[in-house]
């Protein structure tokens, strides 16, 4: 069956690169693609980096990918958009666009009638995302952020898709697997979970690392997971996992609610109980402190690393094992 997205087409056996004009309304983005068809029947898997400007594992692992895989080596079809955000990645480097300063992870599946993110998450859905059988979307901490290393997942209340959701998570081989109790909201996996496609988020890597260690580490991820999904052979080149993944819950989350300087007393890994004191935000007009505490127990996941803050900025994310 011929791979075709917009004017790109790749028929069995062929891999074809390029890229697809994406009209935002007050401007238009070139979004690269690499399409793989393979020799042979099986799911059609959608893999996107660069959701988000300064996460660059993701963006660099998913390129690696694409230029290794060949169709000759896999079952059915790998899509894989290694820029998804072109604004946000080429020019910012933070989780907002500049055009529009909108969380593009926060609005999917988007609206083509929107502002110009918006549009941007429409458009990867209509062009990228629809018809996948499984989808991952890469992520790290970015310039500003510490994190640990994990795979996210959501349950849905379907059971069928909440296996194919877990299966997936696992087999990435990391040892946190973080799962979310709804598919509510505008994250990219919840929104492809609503519309029935199995998706995970993986995060890999923090404070703008683009350490070639750091990919392999997530490039071994993918060959298993590919292999999970029977779209590859078992991989012989990658790293054996030496801690089995083990099921985490997130618990709380804190955001700041004013403007001022953070200075954290508890950090990514720390273990913290609720109400715990786990920083303060300081205010350089007047020196006002306000004291930010542990909205829930369990171990920091990731955290913010820069010095200014404004409301609703993340400040922490906080899970606990789920035994």
């Amino acid at each position: 069956m011929t791979l075709t997205i917009g004017p790109l087409r790749a028929e069995p056996g062929q891999k074809t690169r390029g890229t697809i004009p994406a009209d935002l309304g007050p401007t238009t983005v070139e979004v690269p693609l690499i399409l793989i068809n393979g020799t042979r029947p099986g799911p059609r898997v959608v893999i996107t980096g660069g959701v988000h400007g300064g996460e660059f594992i993701g963006v660099d692992a998913a390129t690696r990918l694409a230029g290794l895989l060949e169709a000759d080596d896999i079952a059915g079809q790998v899509v894989i958009c290694p820029v998804a955000n072109p604004p946000a990645v080429y020019g910012g480097r933070l989780n907002i666009s500049p055009l529009d300063g909108v969380n593009i992870n926060r609005v999917f599946p988007g609206d083509k009638d929107g502002g110009p993110t918006d549009r941007m998450a429409a458009w990867l859905f209509e062009y990228v995302i629809n018809g996948a059988d499984a989808y991952v979307d890469l992520h790290s901490g970015g310039i500003d952020q510490h994190l640990l290393d994990f795979v996210g997942y959501r349950l849905t209340g379907d059971s069928e898709l909440d296996a194919k959701n877990k299966g997936m998570a696992h087999a990435v081989g990391y040892e946190r697997v973080i799962f979310g109790t709804s598919p509510a909201g505008g994250n990219s996996h919840a929104a492809a979970n609503r519309q029935g496609i199995p998706a995970i988020l993986v995060e890999t890597g923090d404070l703008g690392d683009r350490d070639p260690a750091t990919v392999r580490r997530l490039l071994d991820g993918l060959y298993r997971l590919l292999h999970h999904l029977a779209v590859i052979e078992a991989p012989q080149h990658v790293a054996p996992v030496t801690t089995p993944p083990r099921e985490w819950a997130w618990t709380g989350e804190v955001v700041s609610p004013t403007t001022g300087l953070w200075y954290p007393d508890a950090i990514t890994g720390d273990e913290v109980t609720e109400g715990q004191t786990i920083g303060r935000i300081i205010d350089p007009a007047d020196g006002t402190e306000h004291k930010i505490a542990a909205t829930a127990t369990g171990q920091i996941i990731y955290d913010m690393n820069g010095l200014t803050v404004r409301p609703g900025t993340e400040l922490s994310a906080i899970a606990a094992p789920n035994d």
